[in-house]
């Protein structure tokens, strides 16, 4: 049976996110995931995330909670049926994802493993979640209140642009020294 092009764009969409998970070699969020294959590759997030929804509900890629944070990862099946098609992918666009890969993948750990949200509770009440996280683990993380949506994202931008200076002095702090 022949492929349509449709078909093929489908299948090789699919591959592309197996081969990129499996380079990886770890578990990743969807968030880092996202970023990585939208970097690497011309798809669209509407269809990374269906791509991303039907290699799961084939049983290729695992979706697991690993400690706080809900992470993929590549299952036997899925290095199989990767084996099985790789030479959908065009050899030039192989060799862009691994020249590229290891780069984009380190800008995206740093992007993910600092981060600040800020909740609405009212419009006078936020509260503000700074977090460091390293290879999936929650290295720190606090809450503080903010009084207005100005300062909730002054605080989330401070701790996202200066968490490397505030972390080790809040950490001290905490010790006593």
């Amino acid at each position: 049976m022949m492929l349509s092009s449709s078909d093929k764009n489908l299948a090789e969409g699919k591959v592309l996110i197996l081969y990129i998970l499996n380079k990886i070699g770890k578990p990743v969020t969807n968030e880092a995931l996202l970023k990585v294959v939208c970097t690497l590759t011309d798809m669209n997030y509407f269809y990374f995330q269906q791509f991303l929804l039907d290699l799961v509900n084939s049983g290729y890629i695992i979706y697991y909670s690993n400690g706080d944070e809900m992470v993929y990862s590549v299952t036997p099946v899925g290095k199989e049926t990767l084996k099985l098609t790789i030479d959908i992918i065009p050899g030039i666009r192989k060799l862009r994802i691994d020249s590229n890969l290891k780069d984009n993948l380190d800008k995206v750990e740093e992007e993910i493993s600092v981060t600040a949200d800020f909740i609405p509770h009212s419009e006078t009440e936020y509260s503000v979640r700074c977090k460091i996280v390293e290879n999936s683990v929650s290295l720190f993380e606090i809450v503080t209140f903010a009084g207005s949506r100005d300062h909730a994202k002054q605080i989330a931008d401070n701790w996202k642009e200066n968490a490397q200076d505030i972390y080790p002095k809040i950490l001290e702090l905490l010790l006593g020294e």
